[in-house]
């Protein structure tokens, strides 16, 4: 997982409230099990008409907003059934940080671990932030600082310390097992001496 410090982008609003996951990626991109290739298909039924063809007013497939790593939502983004490809689906079309006043608990744990930033911040800032888009000028996120910097203005937001420490790191759920490899190496050497059944057909 990349390492997540500074971000600076121009923004793109979808001023929807629960978007949930299956409008973030729609259920029949599911079958895949690879994290890439899913980009494409982020929004697929807001940025694609029914015949395939993109739709012009959409967001996302407006320049300089279709190149924009920063996402201002409505609230209650991400809500709806748990998919892993809604994260991979952002990241792969080069969103890495959503900002919004209020996320589902399963999408928001689901950012961290695939190397997106999730910020809560009160809905008028949010509000603000998606006028201070149409100016087309990026906006500055300093994850160390716990910052968003806009024009003059500066913003705070709230963060776990060990989400903030995965983040900056590097680190999802594999890479902090790995980490600990030497422990448990060491555990199941000492397994090997007082509880050796425990390793058969292990």
């Amino acid at each position: 997982m990349e390492k997540f410090d500074n971000l600076k982008s121009i923004p793109s609003y979808l001023s929807l409230q629960n978007i949930d996951t299956d409008m973030i990626i729609p259920k029949q991109f599911l079958k895949t099990i690879k994290r890439t290739g899913l980009g494409k298909s982020l929004f697929y039924e807001m940025r694609y008409d029914e015949n395939g063809k993109k739709i012009n007013d959409f967001i996302l497939n407006k320049e300089p907003y279709n190149k924009s790593k920063i996402l201002l939502a409505g609230k209650n983004f991400g809500c709806g059934s748990s998919r892993e490809h809604a994260p991979w689906a952002l990241s792969d079309f080069g969103i890495k940080s959503v900002i919004s006043s209020s996320f589902a608990d399963i999408f928001y744990n689901n950012c961290f671990k695939n190397g997106i930033l999730p910020i809560k911040i009160d809905d008028k800032i949010v509000v603000e932030l998606a006028d201070y888009s149409k100016r087309k000028e990026e906006i500055e996120i300093s994850l160390e600082k716990q910052e968003i910097r806009y024009g003059n203005k500066v913003v705070k937001f709230e963060l776990d310390a060990f989400k903030k420490k995965c983040l900056m790191e590097g680190l999802d759920d594999i890479a902090l097992s790995m980490e600990k490899i030497s422990k448990i190496d060491e555990y199941e050497k000492k397994l090997q001496t007082t509880k050796p059944w425990t390793l058969i057909n292990g």
